[in-house]
């Protein structure tokens, strides 16, 4: 095993969009979810709570519509590609992500060696999220560092893909970052950026950009050979 590539999901794979919006589209609560992300936004609640507050909105969510949803979901391009490269290299890829866990597991069957998200009960919940299955930013590091020990990698062989707050914590962990059509946060701390609708291409700079020590952890935009 020679590279582990962590992916996150809302906003990075899920071009513009999260999971929790797509399936409240499918189920005809988006405005409730949208109140609770803006509560979110400004700190009144925390990733817990929200997923307390998403128990809530989908008692009736099924597997069968959180498959359709996923299905129609507006997926980066090149996913299944990349996931697939990955694989015949002989390395390793991971999802991590604070959206729910029937929801991102799916990323398995795309060709995700690994999917670690927030735990929730069995579709259709009977009961709320326990709290201690629900990821925070800060868990993406723990779940790092325990994936590249188990796979004898250093930091070095790591690469993180993101686009938001949510992935501050990795982003500041590891050198090589790739920000994903990201805010402004995230692209003051990525060693690359990069911009458009197409995973290959972020991918492929993550692919070209030197691995040594020494090398600047400023090396913006640049564009695969």
């Amino acid at each position: 095993m020679s590279r582990l590539h962590i992916f996150d999901m809302d906003g990075t794979l899920l071009r513009g969009t999260t999971a929790s919006l797509e399936i409240a589209r499918s189920l005809g609560c988006l405005p409730d979810l949208l109140r609770l992300e803006a509560a979110f936004a400004a700190g009144a609640v925390d990733t817990r709570g929200f997923a307390a507050e998403l128990g809530a909105l989908w008692g009736e969510l099924t597997p069968n519509v959180v498959a359709d949803v996923f299905a129609g979901a507006p997926w980066i391009a090149g996913l299944p590609e990349v996931l697939a490269d990955i694989r015949r290299r002989g390395e390793h890829s991971v999802v991590v992500t604070m959206s729910p866990d029937f929801f991102a597991g799916l990323l398995g069957d795309v060709g995700a060696d690994e999917v670690v998200a927030s735990r929730f009960p069995p579709l259709p919940m009977r009961t709320a999220p326990d709290p201690a299955g629900i990821l925070t930013p800060s868990d993406k590091v723990v779940i790092m560092e325990r994936i590249r020990t188990a796979l004898g990698l250093s930091h070095e062989r790591c690469v993180a893909y993101g686009d938001s707050r949510s992935d501050v914590p990795l982003f500041r962990a590891l050198r090589h970052t790739v920000a994903v059509n990201a805010d402004s946060t995230l692209r003051a701390l990525a060693r690359y950026q990069y911009d458009g609708d197409d995973l290959r291409e972020a991918y492929g700079i993550a692919r070209t950009g030197p691995y040594s020590p020494q090398d600047s952890c400023h090396d913006k935009e640049r564009r695969p050979a």
